[in-house]
């Protein structure tokens, strides 16, 4: 006959987060003591963390933090296994604590973050296992972004209405624009950027490699559709360029007004964007 009731079972699962018959078997093994069996959970827990890790984790949350003067903001993506846990309150919660400590000390970057504590004597790193062995799931933390300047804000973006956001912008501005052009252009930009993904803010940040393959496949690919040896210069320039408006933010037609490059909105309202961080989870 068990020797606890159907609230201890509850009581153990909010502290937990564990599963039913998880916690069953735990106050059984407890004897009935909660406090006990809120042990075994972690020790089994904490078994299964190692066991989790050649999982994959490609579902999980994009959450973000920007201060109320938009002097600094900040983007976390953390991933689970799937969009179950995803969609949970305490897997949101854990996403949120972390962002919240991100805010507050400014790793330098993701090892530094891992490695420091989110509570007394509990780094970063025995959060996101505890929230493994809890969740029953392979939680990862591997990237951050953090921005300080003028003009700090974030968009996140949800894929699907039942999910957390799945994608989140971090932008910074300057300029002189007043503080209404600046929130809407600033707001228009994150979305544009969640929308059409471009690598690089602008022609100047691609690697000049990256630049001699894009042409050196241009120009083969103009050879093979066999096009004319004196037409070759113009053609493989007009697909660099198509390149650019691909993957450079600046030279991208912006969302709104398509007769308009990024670049070109943001001189007409005054600013100018410092840098740009966008996070899809699991991509």
């Amino acid at each position: 006959m068990a020797n606890y009731t159907a609230a201890d079972v509850k009581k153990l699962r909010e502290l937990t987060g564990a599963g039913m018959m998880d916690c069953k078997k735990a106050l059984d093994e407890a004897e009935g003591d909660v406090d006990k069996a809120v042990e075994v959970l972690r020790v089994k827990g904490q078994k299964g963390v190692a066991k989790r890790e050649s999982r994959t984790a490609e579902n999980g949350a994009v959450v973000s933090r920007i201060s109320e003067d938009n002097s600094t903001g900040v983007l976390v993506e953390l991933k689970c296994e799937t969009d179950f846990v995803a969609k949970g309150d305490k897997f949101v919660v854990v996403a949120d604590a972390i962002a919240a400590h991100v805010e507050a000390t400014s790793p330098a970057d993701i090892a530094t973050l891992l490695a420091s504590e989110l509570e007394s004597g509990k780094t970063v790193q025995a959060f996101v296992d505890e929230a493994n062995a809890s969740l029953g799931e392979k939680i990862v933390l591997d990237r951050f972004a953090q921005f300080s300047g003028s003009y700090v804000t974030g968009y996140l973006h949800r894929t699907s209405p039942d999910l957390p956001p799945q994608v989140g912008v971090l932008v910074e501005l300057d300029g002189e624009a007043d503080a209404d052009t600046r929130a809407t252009v600033a707001r228009d930009v994150a979305q544009h950027i969640a929308a059409f993904a471009p690598a690089f803010l602008s022609r100047a940040d691609i690697p000049a490699e990256t630049i001699d393959n894009e042409r050196r496949i241009a120009e083969e690919t103009a050879r093979e559709e066999g096009k004319p040896e004196q037409a070759l210069p113009k053609i493989i320039e007009g697909r660099v360029k198509g390149f650019y408006k691909e993957s450079c933010l600046l030279d991208q037609p912006f969302a709104k007004d398509n007769k308009k490059t990024v670049e070109t909105v943001l001189e007409e309202a005054g600013v100018t964007l410092k840098r740009f961080a966008r996070f899809r989870v699991g991509a």
